[in-house]
Parts: structure tokens; sequence; C-alpha cells
């Protein structure tokens, strides 16, 4: 009986296999982040950076601005670019950590900070929800009249800054570069919300502008707040990750000769970009363990993309199953 590792395990991004988060985490707009750079092109981690720094920026003008305007839409819309400012500052974050190696304290490096992130802004983000719903619904059945000019003016400049940051982040071919692209397309919808209550306002004198648009992009924020939370939470549940069926490993695992079959198999994700997988295989004994190893390997990591995995190779019956004396035998793992 032996147990085959991978080569010292390297924390730099390997091929994706599920999306997430950051997603994942970063999947607000339901897109994903990867957090696999690319060395030759541009300074990918320069354009999240600027992208990162114009939106979080303006996020602390916009509620201000929500404050003096008395606007539940540019506060909603505020949240919304928190999202984003978080999913931008995770990936840049994540691009920095990736550059890191591991070490005897944290054996599989800092990635799972960025889950632990978004976890807790996701929880932020349904608190804020919260108060903006209450408030609205308040303002529905008690009108109030919001200031459109500084509402106005605040999410023009919104709009255009948001523009800005779609202009710097969409001409990158990089995966991370360009989901984040996609999550600045929701801000600048969130903009353009704030400019139509504020003119409703201005031209109409209609106080339920505000808190009907506002409605909706909170609607578009709890969508996005909980795709992040329920990812990141499967994540650190070590939940089996998206699109990697346990059954199909098994069965593609036992058709390779020699393997006569496969147990105690355990898929997780280190971040939604990282599956992970430890299995027993009991071989035939004129079957060469580290060809057969090899080949356990290769079909996980060419059918479903699992790049790091543990194999415990054994001939007989399985160690971990046969109970200790005066114990009772408990039911064997998948």
């Amino acid at each position: 009986m032996r147990a085959s590792d991978d080569e010292a395990y390297n924390s730099s991004p390997g091929p994706g296999a599920t999306a997430a988060i950051l997603p994942a985490i970063a999947a607000a707009q339901g897109h994903t982040v990867n957090t696999q750079t690319d060395e030759r092109g541009p300074d990918h981690q320069g354009m999240l950076a600027r992208a990162f720094a114009l939106i979080a920026g303006f996020m602390l003008i916009e509620v201000v601005g929500a404050w003096i305007g008395n606007s539940l839409t540019l506060a909603a819309d505020a949240g919304h670019m928190f999202l984003d400012a978080s999913a931008l500052g995770l990936a840049w974050f994540a691009m920095r950590l990736s550059r890191r190696t591991h070490d005897d304290q944290l054996t599989y490096g800092y990635d799972r900070f960025q889950v632990l992130a978004a976890f807790v802004n996701a929880l932020a983000l349904f608190g804020l929800c919260a108060w903006i719903l209450i408030e609205a619904l308040g303002r529905l059945r008690s009108p109030e009249m919001i200031v459109p000019l500084p509402v106005l003016g605040v999410a023009t400049v919104g709009l255009a800054v948001n523009l800005v940051a779609y202009r710097i982040l969409h001409r990158s071919d990089n995966l991370n570069v360009k989901s984040a692209a996609l999550h600045v397309l929701g801000d600048i919808l969130g903009s353009i919300a704030a400019i139509v209550s504020a003119l409703a306002a201005l031209w109409f004198g209609w106080r339920y502008a505000d808190p009907i648009l506002a409605l909706v992009v909170v609607a578009i924020l709890v969508r996005g707040a909980w795709r992040v939370l329920r990812e990141a939470g499967r994540i650190l549940l070590e939940a089996t990750p998206k699109g990697i069926d346990i059954g199909a490993v098994r069965s593609a695992l036992t058709q390779i000769a020699g393997v006569l079959e496969i147990h105690h198999v355990h898929v997780w994700a280190l971040t939604g970009e990282k599956p992970m997988l430890t299995l027993h295989a009991r071989l035939a004994e004129d079957t060469d363990e580290q060809s057969a190893v090899s080949r356990v390997k290769a079909v996980l990591r060419t059918t479903f993309g699992i790049d790091h995995s543990t194999v415990q190779v054994e001939r007989g019956a399985c160690p971990d199953e046969a109970a200790p004396e005066g114990r009772i035998r408990t039911r064997p793992d998948p």
C-alpha cells in the first residue's frame, strides 16, 4: 500500500474546472473571476488596480451624494459599486497572492482568503439591502422628495467613471480582467437608474421614481450577493465542486487497465478554480503502481480538470475500513 501525491504543491492557480466566485466569488452578475494570470500579456494587475481605485473612490462619493440628495437609488447603486469594487479588489489581491508560495503553516497557500472575504462581503451586502428595502417600502407609503440636482450630478459623473473603468478593462484578453469588465457593466446600469430617478423628480416631481428604481437595483444586488454567498459557502463547506460527478470519476478511473476499484473519493475546492481530490485505488496484483497512478492522474487532469490529487494505492482490503479490535466497523466512505 502506498500513497502517491502530486509534486510539491504550488499555490499559483491551475486550469479551472468550475466557475466561481470569485468569483466567485465575484459572481455578482453571474460571471466568474478566474485567478489565473497571463504572464505574456499586458499589466493585468495594473488594470485591475486602476479600475478598483476608480470604482471604490467614486463609491464613497456616491454615498455622500445619496445622503445629500436623499436618494435611495443612489445609495443602492453605491452598494452595487461596493460589490463590484470587492470583486475587483479580490481579483487584484488574488493575482498578488498567486505569486506567494505555500509554507508549513499554510500548506495550501493564501488562496482561501479571497473566499472568506467574499463571504463576509456578501453578508454585509444583505444588511445594506435590508436597510434600503425597508426605506424604499416606507417611501412608497409616504413618498419623500429627493434633491434632484446633486443626485443627477453625482450619477452622471458616476456613469462617466464606470465607462472609463470599462474602457480600461475591456481591452484585455485575460479572463480575470474580462470578468471584472462585465461587473462594471452592472454599475453602468445602476448609474443610469439613478439618473432616471433624478430626472423624473426634476421634470415631473414624481416622488415614486426613487424608491421604485431603488428596489430594482436592490433586486439585482441581492441576486449577486446571494450567488457570492452560496458559492463561497459551498467552498468553505468543502462541497463537491459544480461540474464534477463523483460517480463519473469512479466510472472513468475503473476503465483504466489494472484498476479494480475506486473508493474513499473526496473532492473539494480550494477556490472556485482549484478543485482537489483524494481517493483510494485498489489495483490488480500484476499492475505497476507508478504507471497506474500516472494514468489515474492523467484522467483526472484531462477529463475533470483536477490538477492536484492524492491517490492511495491498495492491493487488498482497505486498511481504513478494517475495524480496530473491540470496535464496531462503520459503513465505509464513498
